[in-house]
């Protein structure tokens, strides 16, 4: 979501774009948080700050908006992270030093600044980034959707597209190639018509994967400009063509929102091979995961729908051989998270000045009382990051708990699952009894060893970033915390002069397994300041630890296995 910036003197920016979920309805769960709270932490191997809302507001000479939430983009290889969250990237190397950046994606893709800030002249929308570091080419993929607008006003223009960035080497701090993937979806620019209100399809939550041959995105197709969702959609395109900076590369596209597909298809999560190993059965195959507790009003499920893209070496010479099938697998019971999350008391200037006249005055806005600190969303539960390692797959995805209190939660349900059978290896619930574990992320080495990735927010504890491992034989282990939060969050979204809707935090994590080193990346909360920091030159940035309307943070932290 973005919003202009107080600090600006511009008042809000563009029209919210949101990304956007067709859940029904919530349920209670019984089932209560029983994992423990590590004492020691011997798999971790160290980790650094990632960006911050500062880098983000910041960057490009600060022609930046406010943008909440980041959505963390990761991947490592080859002795590099990169690390893409809304709207800037930056990219380090194995041991924290960071090479490039922080650098606008707007930049890095070649457009206009996202505001000019002396003219006021608006460009396109980037949002959703993520990254894979694809070992059989060596070579970086990048993703984010780009919305047009008209001319240079906050005008969205309808059209949209999938934008590439693919390295012309294994060194990302080098150059790359893009391309331009249509996605409206009405007929126009070589795309199918989805028949989409107003004209425009949106491919919203663009997610990436991949096996020996082909590159696969995935989005969530809603109407731009009505309240409809069409399907996800899934892309198969050429890796070698990418890899090879050829002019253009073969596409498929399958639409989950066909009425032939049997299977409710909703945030469908192509797998990441990590160490150039692959499904090789059937002429190649990619394998992905998907959910659909969202679509019940229970607002749960006992199911999670396999699918998997077959005779993808066909993608180069015969592209229309390629071959998509979806079955059902019959799990534990999970449910959509059914509340907000607590967080610890702290300071939280930019509530505080909304209370206080002489301050919000400052930031152009009436006041405006509201108690604190205020909740923060957890995720629904669409799957999350999904892995394909040691013949089998691997995912995450939140779920509704009970906590001690007896108030409800968020957890983490994670499946380790036999794709060849359908077999399931693990299945279970990662959950504390007194904290929310929520936006989980899992990676996984060659040899079957796994990290999930997650934020922890509740009453005792700050939003913090922690990760807890995970076996095909075992399920997941204790939590740990890489980085304690230092405070609470305190950005703008939710309060009602700021665009209103929900309190936003996440929209995904992110893990990226190199070798026998799993990088995970959770946001979490770096900085506290008190509203007399907030208010001393240079002002509402207390030291350059946050911006006026935010304080989001990412942890990138190095866990051995």
């Amino acid at each position: 979501m973005t919003a202009g910036d107080a600090d600006s003197g511009n008042g809000l920016g563009p029209q919210p774009i949101v990304n956007r979920s067709v859940a029904h309805g919530h349920a209670g769960s019984s089932r209560m948080g029983n994992a423990n709270r590590a004492k020691s932490r011997p798999e971790l191997l160290g980790g650094f700050d990632g960006l911050n809302f500062h880098d983000q507001r910041f960057a490009n000479g600060g022609n930046q908006f406010s943008v909440e939430p980041p959505d963390q983009g990761l991947c490592a290889g080859n002795g590099f992270i990169m690390e893409s969250v809304n709207d800037v990237l930056a990219i380090y190397s194995s041991a924290g030093n960071k090479l490039v950046g922080p650098v606008a994606l707007n930049s890095f893709y070649g457009y206009a600044a996202a505001i000019n800030r002396s003219t006021g002249a608006i460009g396109p929308e980037l949002t959703d980034p993520s990254c894979y570091y694809d070992a059989g080419t060596q070579r970086w993929f990048q993703v984010v959707l780009t919305l047009d607008r008209i001319g240079t006003t906050s005008a969205l223009a309808g059209t949209n597209h999938l934008d590439i960035a693919v390295s012309q080497t294994a060194d990302p701090t080098g150059a790359w190639n893009i391309y331009h993937l249509p996605v409206q979806n009405n007929g126009t620019q070589g795309t199918p018509d989805h028949h989409c209100t107003g004209g425009f399809c949106l491919g919203d939550y663009p997610h990436i994967g991949a096996d020996a041959h082909a590159i696969f995105l995935t989005t969530n197709e809603f109407e731009l400009f009505g309240p409809g969702f069409i399907g996800a959609q899934i892309y198969v395109i050429s890796k070698q063509a990418l890899a090879s900076g050829a002019a253009s590369a073969n596409v498929v596209l399958f639409n989950g929102g066909d009425p032939s597909i049997p299977a409710p298809a909703f945030t469908v999560i192509p797998a990441i091979s990590s160490g150039g190993s692959y499904a090789g059965r059937h002429g190649g195959t990619e394998y992905l995961l998907s959910s659909d507790a969202v679509f019940y009003n229970s607002g749960t499920s006992t199911t999670v729908w396999l699918w998997s893209v077959s005779n993808t070496r066909a993608i180069d010479t015969m592209p229309a051989a390629v071959t998509l099938n979806v079955s059902p697998l019959t799990v534990q019971q999970y449910a959509v998270p059914s509340s907000l999350a607590h967080q610890k008391p702290g300071s939280t200037p930019l509530l505080d000045c909304f209370a206080t006249p002489s301050c919000v005055s400052l930031l152009g806005y009436p006041s405006f009382v509201y108690p604190g600190p205020r909740d923060l969303a957890v995720n629904d539960s669409r799957m999350e990051q999904v892995s394909y390692a040691n013949g089998k797959l691997w995912g995450t995805l939140d779920t509704d708990v009970l906590l001690s209190d007896g108030s409800h939660g968020s957890g983490i349900n994670y499946f380790v699952i036999d794709p060849n059978s359908s077999g399931i290896f693990a299945n279970g619930t990662l959950a504390l009894p007194d904290a929310n574990l929520t936006y989980g992320a899992a990676a996984v080495t060659q040899s079957g060893r796994g990290v999930i990735a997650f934020t922890v927010v509740g009453p005792s504890d700050y939003p913090s970033a922690g990760y807890a491992s995970l076996d095909a034989k075992i399920g997941a282990g204790e939590v740990h915390i890489a980085a304690a939060g230092a405070g609470p969050w305190d950005g703008f979204t939710g309060i009602p002069y700021l665009g209103g809707g929900r309190p936003r935090w996440g929209d995904y994590g992110a893990a990226s397994a190199d070798g026998n080193t799993i990088w995970i990346a959770s946001e979490y909360i770096a900085q506290t300041c008190t509203l007399a920091q907030y208010l001393t030159a240079p002002r509402f940035q207390c030291g350059g630890t946050r911006g006026a309307l935010g304080n989001w943070a990412t942890r990138i932290s190095a866990i051995g296995l």
